[in-house]
């Protein structure tokens, strides 16, 4: 998987069916034959141009940026379609060079067998090494997003912003996103070989084996420390389809248990559905906007919280560079509406919404269709938010995190025992 906002709206292009109506009037024959010496009829296209004309036109319609990278869009197409596309791998590589010309990593092809897979995989179910990946759009690097909860990923040491060089000896400099994720899936008890960087210097090779990887996005923990409040500590992992339901039934568990007041764990969250993302945000938030969403046309819409707070109980919730798409929203709305803190590290910064849209051979297109905004209108992308309190997070393993060795968590363990944080809260200032 990689770190990608999607808004799951599936749609299809169908192509247009163009009728020639002929006059038949006496009259007008003359003209009719004249022009017919100059014009002649356009050749059928094939099956391999159809396709690239498809994906053409979703990107004519939907694609955010109605400039296309300051180029002339339809010209793009004439050029693709001058050129011989003998089967469909060919029209996936023109597709591909059109997306390119965007200079939007976002933007992408997906054939197939990867279409099918990132539908999978925001359903709930993933096998892999369990890494969350992104192009460095300045450098154009691979990088680590996040490991992914439980992951092999994860208990190997692999951290956000690390760099992936090599996929199985392979320059990962030649592999596009979808092609690098591709690599890194397989069957359950194969391995795979990264060969990483940290902060400029060689890790050298990381040898994992691809694994199931855990369905359920939350984790959520009842802590009562003497002499301190009684704390509900959740850390959700991923926006999926199960996401909303599961942390729901979280807050709901850890009420009963009598917790009076909450950590909401982010780190190393990639993000995942926008919409998980809202409804998230609605079982923290009583009232007022979660997220602002902006068009090519500069139409804002937005969504907003409608009054279903589970609890109203003080929240403190922790990121870090792992903190991405989604899990922005989240924390953004959150920070703005006044409802919680943060703590931890500036978050990933990617304020790009895209949809998915069907191609007609069983392929799709995810496409960049919006911007985001939180309830502030701070737009994040590239630069992330800053959390209320910036504690560098330090490396742990995963059984310490949430615990007295997390000194993240430790200072909102701090933060929530303080009075002015539990009146902060109270009060929705």
């Amino acid at each position: 998987m990689w770190g990608v906002e999607l808004r799951m709206e599936v749609r299809t292009c169908c192509s247009m069916q163009k009728r020639v109506f002929q006059v038949g009037l006496l009259f007008l024959m003359p003209i009719l034959m004249a022009i017919s010496l100059w014009v002649q009829p356009a050749a059928a296209l094939t099956e391999e141009q159809k396709l690239v004309s498809e994906a053409w036109r979703i990107i004519n319609r939907t694609y955010l940026d109605d400039k296309f990278n300051h180029q002339n869009w339809a010209a793009v197409r004439q050029k693709v379609l001058k050129q011989p596309l003998k089967d469909q791998e060919a029209a996936y590589n023109a597709i591909q060079q059109m997306l390119a010309s965007l200079d939007d990593p976002f933007t992408r092809l997906l054939r197939p067998e990867q279409y099918r897979s990132l539908k999978v995989n925001t359903s709930g179910e993933l096998t892999g090494v369990g890494l969350q990946i992104a192009l460095d759009t300045k450098t154009g690097h691979l990088e680590v997003v996040a490991p992914i909860a439980g992951s092999p990923a994860e208990k190997a040491g692999i951290q956000p912003r690390d760099r992936i060089v090599q996929i199985d000896g392979i320059p990962t400099a030649e592999l596009t996103l979808d092609e690098a994720a591709a690599r890194m899936r397989g069957p359950v008890g194969s391995g795979v070989i990264l060969t990483l960087e940290r902060h400029g210097e060689s890790l050298g090779e990381i040898a994992l084996v691809r694994n199931h990887i855990a369905v359920n996005p939350v984790i959520a923990e009842f802590h009562s420390l003497l002499g301190k409040v009684p704390i509900g500590y959740i850390r959700l992992t991923q926006f999926n389809a199960n996401a909303t339901a599961e942390l729901a039934h979280a807050i709901a568990q850890l009420e009963q248990q009598g917790a009076d007041a909450y950590v909401l764990d982010l780190r190393n969250n990639p993000g995942g559905l926008l919409q998980a993302g809202i409804e998230i945000a609605r079982l923290w938030i009583d009232a007022g906007p979660i997220v602002y969403t902006v068009n090519r046309q500069g139409i804002q819409g937005s969504f907003d919280a409608v009054g279903s707070a589970l609890t109203a109980d003080p929240l403190i919730v922790l990121v870090n560079q792992g903190t991405a798409s989604a899990s922005e929203i989240l924390a953004g709305a959150l920070q703005d509406s006044g409802r919680a803190q943060l703590v931890g590290e500036t978050t990933f910064g990617k304020g790009l919404i895209q949809s998915l849209f069907d191609l007609s051979d069983g392929s799709g297109l995810a496409v960049t269709v919006a911007k985001y905004e939180t309830p502030n209108h701070r737009d994040i992308h590239k630069l992330g938010i800053t959390p209320d309190r910036i504690i560098p997070l330090k490396q742990m393993t995963r059984e310490q995190i949430g615990t007295e060795a997390d000194s993240q968590y430790q200072a909102a363990v701090e933060l929530l025992t303080t009075n002015s944080v539990v009146a902060r809260v109270k009060s929705g200032v």
